[in-house]
């Protein structure tokens, strides 16, 4: 899609090469794109593919249960070129499993590097790599109160649980963590927290030291179940499903201090149910997708702007 929105279609998937590709595409150090599909190849638990600008798609993976299954939460790519995520189910035992972190090659070799049980977690929601090259995420469920976790692991498969939720301080993070410019990790819940239990913002360090930077009321939003971004300002971005003036979802700003600011509340008509996330672009607009709402009510893409300047400059 151009910045203007001229939309193409560049792939249309048949179930056997994948089914439901969700999460954003993470473009190689070759110039094609990596994504995953949750469902659908070989087996019919989900698929790695690689995507070229032209459109011509390969599956690089079929998970087969034993090895994950429903991949969530998209790929990141490392500086050696291998890419890394995860799986929502499977792992060592099977379909019954609580999903997977792996990593695999360009070329398709795909290597599990851990199988979450349910005390350390289960359903992790996709990786980033921070500063001190090791790999940060969360889990839906699962953790010493079954509300989620915090956890980091490193490239040879140790992992370690930072933070286990336990309601009171949010439940469900959905999202994943980033790594802000102060070094800390930011990310959100889908629920739990405060009195109203809508969900929350939390900090934690990289020594797992966990603050509740704020508490959603229904008013300023529901279920902030997509994570954050920072942006050029320094300033933290998100979105909610629910909540705001129409109950129908929010875009919303918060300080790193936790000074939280409804940007935009979803009126149906300019889309409804945001449950993606923020991305900054090079002309310093942010852009999303709503579930629903639009024109024919089933949600649109959208832009918004904060009147950042652009952050990439073309040599002519």
């Amino acid at each position: 899609m151009t910045p203007a929105g001229t939309l193409t279609t560049l792939y249309s998937f048949d179930y056997a090469d994948g089914y439901a590709p969700q999460a954003s595409l993470v473009q190689g150090t070759k110039g094609s794109f990596y994504g995953m599909a949750v469902s659908g190849g070989a087996y019919g638990y989900g698929t790695i593919f690689n995507i070229t600008p032209a459109g011509d798609l390969t599956t690089l993976h079929s998970f087969n249960a034993t090895d994950g299954a429903y991949p969530f939460g998209g790929l990141i790519q490392t500086t050696n070129g291998t890419l890394y995520g995860t799986t929502s189910e499977g792992g060592a035992s099977g379909i019954t499993g609580n999903g997977t972190i792996f990593k695999i090659t360009q070329g398709g070799a795909l290597t599990t590097m851990y199988s979450f049980d349910p005390t350390d977690g289960s359903s992790p929601n996709g990786l980033i790599q921070a500063t001190n090259g090791r790999f940060y995420g969360t889990t839906s469920a699962g953790g010493a109160s079954s509300w989620g976790t915090v956890f980091t692991i490193d490239s040879t498969g140790a992992l370690t649980t930072l933070h286990n939720f336990d309601q009171a301080d949010g439940a469900g993070p959905d999202g994943g963590v980033i790594q802000a410019t102060d070094g800390n990790f930011y990310g959100t819940t889908a629920t739990g927290g405060g009195p109203y239990g809508d969900g929350t913002v939390f900090k934690i360090t990289p020594a797992g030291v966990l603050s509740t930077l704020h508490s959603f009321t229904g008013a300023d939003g529901v279920g902030p179940d997509a994570g954050l971004l920072q942006a050029t300002d320094g300033n933290l971005y998100g979105t909610t499903l629910q909540g705001g003036t129409q109950n129908l979802g929010t875009v919303f700003q918060i300080t790193l201090g936790g000074t939280l600011t409804t940007l935009h509340s979803f009126e149906n008509s300019d889309g409804a149910e945001p449950s993606a996330g923020l991305f900054q672009a090079t002309n310093g607009n942010f852009y999303g997708t709503t579930f629903a709402g639009g024109a024919v009510g089933v949600g649109v893409v959208y832009s918004t702007s904060m009147g950042l300047g652009p952050f990439v400059k073309h040599r002519r």
